[in-house]
């Protein structure tokens, strides 16, 4: 038996990242706020310093990455295609973690909301367990993934330059640090199915499929740093709420779509499959829809709850 024999646990992996995510997401919003007041900046620009003082920032951080080992360790189980879709719980954890920590039922809307997420999220992960698969990576695929991040690279360097002279809205942070964040996954699962093929086939033989596979996780590296730097500026520009709404979509969305489109995990799906990802998928982005506008008070309540850890107890 492989890992891939036990799906279940990819998920259930999965559901846990998210839920470590969402609170890790709060508690770096607050802390990207409160070290922006504090230094009295008005730039979209994070002040660094600042933000490592900051206890409650740091430890949103190590959640954050915490989230990110989860999801890796899912995938070590699961299809992508699989995995990322359940990033969209991530938003109702947050709202249950709001709602708990200000002792505060949530709305018939956001239940309401969290119900058409969860069945639309349930949709696409069910069929995508039942239809996917999983294959070696041969050289093609990890080049073709490599030339896409290449790509977006260059598209974010064309946009920060363009941000300097005319300002950009705020929603391309968040637009920007889910497409990065999508590529960590992306990338981290070739790496994974090809260390698996290796230890399959015991070649671990320093030639150009390495290189290649060593390329993805440099690729890894720099996505995800790029990834922490976008979210940065997206939690100064942004309300919380709208930052996790917005990676809970982008993320999945691009992640599903490489899965799909380079890794092959969809190449043995029937047509009625694909009819019902679309179902699932938009299903999940109207409840992800929903839940951003169902409730905003809770999310901003949160920030500035002293049940928390406080703010003032940093270096």
């Amino acid at each position: 038996m492989t890992a891939e024999s036990f799906p279940m646990i990819g998920i259930a992996l999965a559901l846990v990242s998210a839920a470590v995510l969402s609170a890790g997401n709060l508690l770096q919003s607050r802390g990207v706020k409160s070290s922006r007041n504090r230094s009295g900046s008005v730039s979209v620009a994070v002040p660094t310093m600042s933000l490592v003082r900051n206890r409650v920032w740091l430890l949103g951080a190590v959640m954050l990455g915490c989230a990110i080992l989860l999801q890796m360790a899912a995938l070590v189980f699961a299809p992508l295609m699989v995995v990322q879709p359940l990033g969209v719980t991530s938003l109702i954890f947050a709202t249950l973690i709001a709602a708990f920590v200000l002792k505060k039922r949530p709305t018939k809307q956001v239940l309401l909301a969290i119900a058409v997420c969860v069945i639309g999220v349930a949709i696409f992960v069910t069929v995508a367990a039942l239809v996917s698969t999983q294959h070696a990576v041969d050289d093609a695929q990890l080049i073709a993934v490599l030339v896409v991040l290449g790509g977006v690279l260059a598209v974010a360097v064309i946009f920060l330059i363009v941000d300097r002279r005319v300002g950009a809205p705020p929603i391309m942070w968040v637009l920007l640090g889910g497409v990065f964040s999508a590529f960590v996954a992306t990338l981290g699962k070739t790496v994974i199915l090809r260390i698996q093929t290796a230890l399959r086939t015991r070649d671990f033989d320093f030639d150009g499929t390495n290189v290649l596979t060593i390329g993805c996780i440099v690729g890894i590296g720099v996505a995800g740093g790029l990834s922490i730097y976008f979210v940065q500026r997206a939690h100064v520009a942004n309300r919380p709420d709208v930052v996790l709404a917005g990676l809970t979509v982008v993320d999945p969305a691009v992640a599903v779509i490489m899965g799909i489109a380079v890794l092959g995990e969809a190449s043995a799906a029937p047509p009625w499959a694909f009819v019902a990802f679309a179902v699932g998928g938009v299903t999940a982005a109207a409840g992800v829809l929903m839940l951003s506008r169902a409730e905003r008070e809770p999310v901003d309540a949160y920030e500035s709850s002293p049940q928390l850890v406080n703010d003032e107890n940093t270096s």
